[in-house]
């Protein structure tokens, strides 16, 4: 059993990242990674040779909990996030899709206009089945938002030109879509707790490629709908919600109702942690490209982001996903230093010391 492996490593029933989300006291920030599990790891290399479908290594429940544990048997970070796909339950609600190995996901129905729309229905969570009762500590969804530029757009896009002029141009029908989505998400992020997560992420990838304005109207509504869904029926579960180029969004963040809300690294933490205020939590935000620096300068970051999120509610993340070609040995440094990493010593036991000076 995937969860019970991973749980019997906790010094008590709560783990550490949940307490962090919720703002509790800890001793440390604990510590994940974006895309923790994946191509930067030998060990997954290997195994993508055996089964070179990413669809299977992410559907098959045997593959899944083989791939997400991978890290945690080499790194031992704080959480462990299933290995799967924003696009994973589509099918479960009326989008097949493939991915292909240049262009990504592909969706050859795209949804554009009222009769496409009928294609969709209900989530049928027994085409999910294969998360079941290994789903992980750390769940993860996409917004409703990032889930329709895949399915207006038919796939990856670089300018979403497709999807903003259907924001003027067919608003109803991209609001219907909005809503179906919404409510298949939510009926996911439920089925992911009570299959055993701890924690649940909501990946609005692209909520920034859109205006401030526009986000207000078409991302954040519905992000907010399936938050306050999610906190009625599964009101212990932390959920943090993370838009790849927030920075001008933090402000229009602060009331979606999420506990975390995580930084990418063009963010300076104590900016984000100054815009935000001190009644939410923050996940971040190391730059993924210091992990090809040396690792004195990867140990000097980790201090700097940690002392500028300060000793309450923070995780400790990248800004972004793990890039291919990263070293295994930067990711081990990553999580030791993080191990090694106590709230006393760094704000409290130097009172006098400068708070600009880091602490190596």
């Amino acid at each position: 059993m995937f969860l019970s492996y991973f749980c019997i490593t906790f010094e008590d029933s709560e783990p550490l990242l949940v307490k962090a989300a919720r703002g509790d006291p800890v001793t440390r920030p604990p510590a994940w990674m974006m895309r923790q599990a994946g191509r930067y790891m030998a060990v997954y290399r290997k195994l993508a040779e055996k089964h070179p479908s990413f669809r299977e290594r992410s559907e098959k429940t045997d593959l899944i909990v083989e791939i997400s544990l991978q890290p945690w048997e080499a790194f031992r970070p704080d959480g462990v996030i299933i290995f799967s796909d924003i696009l994973t339950p589509l099918p479960a609600f009326g989008v097949p899709f493939d991915i292909e190995e240049v262009r990504g996901p592909v969706i050859h129905s795209p949804i554009r206009d009222e009769d496409a729309l009928k294609a969709l229905h209900a989530i049928d969570l027994d085409k999910l089945s294969f998360v079941g009762d290994k789903a992980a500590v750390l769940g993860f969804v996409g917004a409703p938002w990032t889930i329709a530029t895949y399915i207006v757009e038919g796939g990856t896009t670089r300018t979403y030109t497709t999807i903003k002029r259907m924001c003027h141009t067919s608003p109803l029908v991209l609001q219907k879509l909005l809503n179906h989505l919404t409510e298949a998400i939510t009926e996911y992020i439920v089925f992911q707790v009570q299959s055993g997560a701890h924690c649940i992420q909501i990946f609005d990838s692209w909520g920034g490629q859109l205006p401030p304005n526009m986000w207000e109207r078409w991302s954040k509504p519905y992000i907010k709908q399936i938050v306050n869904a999610v906190k009625k029926r599964c009101p212990g579960t932390p959920l943090v919600l993370y838009i790849n180029g927030n920075g001008g969004l933090l402000e229009r963040m602060k009331d979606v109702g999420v506990d975390v809300i995580g930084l990418d690294w063009t963010v300076d933490m104590a900016d984000g942690r100054s815009r935000l205020g001190p009644q939410l939590s923050v996940q971040g935000n190391v730059d993924p490209a210091y992990l090809f620096s040396t690792l004195p300068a990867l140990t000097d970051e980790i201090h700097r982001v940690v002392r500028c999120a300060g000793p309450k509610g923070h995780i400790l993340n990248l800004g972004h996903g793990v890039l291919v070609g990263t070293p295994e040995e930067a990711v081990a440094h990553f999580f030791d230093t993080a191990r090694s990493l106590n709230y006393d010593d760094i704000f409290f036991s130097e009172v006098n010391q400068e708070p600009s000076l880091i602490v190596s």
